[in-house]
């Protein structure tokens, strides 16, 4: 896809222009269709760590009680009349999951219905007996997150021990092959230099899979000068990225944080589509229906004890589906626009400011001003 074609539109050669572009088109069809194909459910806001970056601003103590279990699969069942739960992966969250005494019994209830799951977590409580319970309960996705080396993922995480619990937890998943496995990254000032090393530390332990992302302005990162990303970062965690996807040992990709311009599909495996509101669904702790969690209440489309969840997927999520009501201010005259649409929405606020444009920051690291203004 890279070849040797000369650069245009920002250092983007032309087959890969005409590539995005039609990928484009397909995504407005599935806008249109919005199949229902990945649906959060976040079952607590109780969380035994205390991470600097929390999008969802979590405690050990919680004032939002956990969603009981049934309440839920209330939700399941409208959801199974439209979509196919086969079809259809149900990923918990939180908090963090695994605080919750019942998780297994949630999982086989999820299990029960047709639909399978996945969960993300800290790693901290997950040790061979705690996997082996959620295993029988028909566990078929897993996601650990690991934040650096030692110091600095206990740094970002608020809790010293949290690395060496959830490095032992990920070498338990690890010899697991029927599950989908990865590690999550986020990527900080403080970390940025120890990826080459943690990779090796990921490949030893027998990881198949790594998404790096970094820190964007929400919840408690967005008071913390500490996780700012400006251009520099971010063009070297870019670079980094695909410096590692051509190393082999295990598979790289940067996450699915927004329009990457040059670096788009060098990054990852796919060329940028936030699928909020289009095929993905969130059901909050207290019963706010949305899409991605990490929109949090910015596009609240309803909640689930007044609002039937099917009516809401099918009427209410129009502002995800068509953007151009985001065509303002950096992205008015972006010639990048019909590829990036806004970026990715938990980049945005309910009034459609952009809290970081990509296109800008690279540029701002390269000394550049042309492709997105």
């Amino acid at each position: 896809m890279s070849g040797k074609e000369t650069p245009t539109g920002g250092g983007i050669p032309w087959r890969k222009r005409m590539a995005m572009s039609a990928f484009a088109r397909w995504r407005h069809a599935q806008a249109r269709l919005h199949p229902l194909t990945y649906l959060f459910w976040e079952c607590t806001l109780r969380c035994n760590l205390a991470c600097r970056h929390c999008g969802s601003d979590c405690h050990v103590s919680s004032q939002q009680p956990d969603m009981p279990l049934e309440d839920f699969l209330a939700v399941l069942d409208r959801v199974a009349t439209i979509s196919d739960p086969a079809k259809t992966l149900i990923a918990i969250t939180g908090g963090e999951p695994l605080v919750r005494d019942d998780l297994a019994a949630c999982g086989r209830a999820i299990s029960e219905r047709g639909f399978p799951w996945g969960m993300v977590t800290n790693g901290w409580a997950l040790d061979q007996k705690q996997l082996d319970g959620l295993l029988a309960s028909g566990l078929r996705a897993l996601t650990v997150s690991l934040d650096g080396l030692e110091d600095s993922h206990d740094w970002l995480r608020g809790r010293a021990g949290s690395y060496r619990r959830a490095l032992a937890a990920i070498r338990c998943v690890s010899t697991v092959p029927q599950i989908a496995f990865d590690i999550v990254t986020c990527v900080t000032p403080r970390n940025i230099g120890e990826l080459p090393a943690l990779r090796e530390v990921l490949i030893d332990a027998g990881v198949p899979a790594w998404r790096i992302f970094n820190v964007f302005a929400k919840g408690r990162a967005a008071t913390d000068p500490e996780l700012v990303t400006d251009g520099g970062l971010l063009k070297k965690t870019l670079d980094y990225v695909c410096q590692a996807r051509g190393s082999g040992g295990l598979r790289v990709n940067y996450a699915c944080e927004g329009y990457l311009g040059p670096y788009e599909y060098e990054a990852r495996d796919g060329f940028y589509n936030c699928r909020a509101g289009t095929n993905i669904a969130s059901v909050l702790a207290d019963g706010s229906i949305s899409a991605c969690p990490s929109l949090r209440g910015d596009f609240i489309q309803g909640n689930m004890y007044r609002d039937d969840f099917v009516d809401v997927w099918n009427t209410r999520y129009q502002n995800m589906r068509e953007r151009s009501w985001l065509r303002t201010g950096i992205c008015r005259e972006c010639s990048s626009w019909k590829w990036c649409e806004g970026n990715a929405l938990h980049l945005r606020d309910d009034a459609g400011h952009l809290a970081r444009c990509h296109l800008a920051l690279l540029e701002e690291a390269e000394g550049t001003g042309t492709s997105c203004r």
